[in-house]
């Protein structure tokens, strides 16, 4: 057990960590509102991005819950939803049984061709255009530092 005292945030840096949280939590939660009127949910937008940018419209599962930092669990009940609703399917991966791919369904690709504009213009309404050109670069420098950080020190979910 430590006896060192813990170092507290300083004024300025509660302030910070406070209003990350709550610009974090308010956008969410607004852009998750948004997605709603399209039957979707942030994560199945995540998802479906993903895919649709992947090499045809394909990624293995396990691939695809590191880079939308779920647990394999999350997202296999995930997909299943996604999959009830005719977004994505499941294929077996040929060159490793075990493995499986989430692909893209045409219905999906027509999915997030709709609704991609609608959800662009609420980043743009609720982050992007309330910040000036170098309040984007700062963020994306920090930012970046912390996801470099985070993603080299993560435990696999």
């Amino acid at each position: 057990m430590s006896t060192e005292e813990p170092r507290w945030l300083t004024p300025l840096e509660q302030k910070a960590w406070r209003a990350y949280l709550s610009a974090h939590k308010l956008l969410s939660h607004r852009l998750d509102r948004e997605l709603h009127g399209f039957g979707l949910s942030l994560n199945d937008y995540e998802i479906l991005v993903t895919l649709s940018e992947s090499p045809d419209r394909r990624m293995r599962m396990s691939d695809l819950a590191d880079v939308t930092i779920q647990s394999r669990s999350r997202l296999s009940h995930q997909i299943s939803r996604m999959e009830a609703a005719g977004l994505v399917t499941r294929e077996g991966c040929p060159e490793d049984r075990r493995g499986t791919f989430a692909v893209l369904t045409e219905a999906g690709w027509r999915t997030i061709q709709r609704v991609a504009p609608h959800h662009v213009a609420g980043v743009r309404e609720h982050f992007i255009d309330l910040l000036s050109q170098e309040q984007l670069e700062n963020l994306e420098k920090a930012y970046s530092i912390i996801v470099d950080h985070l993603k080299a020190t993560r435990p696999r979910l």
